[in-house]
């Protein structure tokens, strides 16, 4: 019998990271809550679990800064994209109405994407929670009808909870990229998308000089975005995406161009880019 895979995430179950992991690998897998993402690298890189979903990146917030830092600093290997669709939810208590609400907890960014839904009920307490799930589960320990929170369906249905309102996002278009992370990844491992991150030297037009490596390569560049460098003031990591897979003959030759003109490279890897949930086919 193949042991089942056991998938670490940082939160509590019925986080959209546990979504990201069954949208991934189905529902036959054994997901490990983490407290902190360090915990969750650490998990994957002791053995305690095979795989890690780390969320890098979301559509109207922006890059999720404290994970891709501690991607520079790991020696995993990103083998997979997850985009999850966040449909946020009012969850509340059985056999609670909306007419019982008075407070109502939650991430602050889930408050912020849901602040349309929430300035229209004035009179609720809006108070910023560290998780969307551990919210859930939070008020459900509590008890109180008075409370509710916002949180994925999922988070609902794990601790027997009931949804209030469904959709209180204030965009449709809110999606979250995780990216599927593994210690010993099998070789040859399918991709059409790689995700690097890259330091230049300190001489005029370095930087434009890295990026020509891959239009010289004819390889299509599909995000750069720059993070200071903490161990060196005033310095910055330049973290781009590129299509193509590191074995390609144009990626290939771009990659060693790129390493002769920069200071540093680190390729976090490659792998299949994901549609986004609504094109999907399955």
């Amino acid at each position: 019998m193949v042991a089942k895979k056991v998938v670490a995430f940082q939160g509590v179950h019925g986080a959209y990271s546990e979504d990201a992991i069954h949208q991934f690998f189905g529902e036959d897998v054994v997901t490990l809550p983490c407290a902190e993402f360090r915990d969750l690298l650490a998990a994957v890189d002791k053995g305690q679990a095979t795989h890690g979903v780390i969320p890098v990146e979301n559509s109207i917030e922006g890059s999720v800064t404290l994970a891709n830092d501690l991607l520079l600093e790991s020696d995993l290997t990103v083998v997979g994209e997850v985009l999850v669709w966040v449909r946020h939810c009012l969850i509340g208590h059985p056999g609670a109405e909306m007419k019982d609400v008075r407070k109502v907890y939650s991430h602050p960014q889930a408050l912020g994407q849901c602040s349309k839904f929430l300035t229209s009920h004035a009179e609720w307490e809006k108070i910023p929670s560290y998780d969307t799930a551990g919210s859930v589960k939070m008020i459900k320990e509590r008890g109180l009808k008075e409370e509710a929170a916002i949180a994925s369906g999922r988070a609902a249905e794990y601790y027997g909870m009931k949804v209030l309102r469904a959709d209180i996002q204030n965009s449709s278009r809110n999606f979250t990229r995780f990216f599927v992370l593994d210690k010993n990844p099998p070789m040859n491992f399918p991709g059409d998308k790689t995700s690097l991150a890259f330091t230049t030297k300190n001489v005029p037009g370095a930087l434009h000089r890295c990026i020509g490596a891959f239009a010289d390569h004819g390889v299509n560049i599909t995000k750069l975005e720059s993070r200071p460098r903490k161990e060196r003031t005033w310095e910055y990591v330049f973290y781009i995406d590129i299509d193509g897979q590191v074995s390609d003959p144009n990626v290939k030759e771009a990659l060693i161009d790129l390493m002769r003109k920069a200071s540093f490279v680190k390729i976090f890897g490659s792998y299949q880019k994901a549609p986004l949930p609504d094109e999907r086919t399955d």
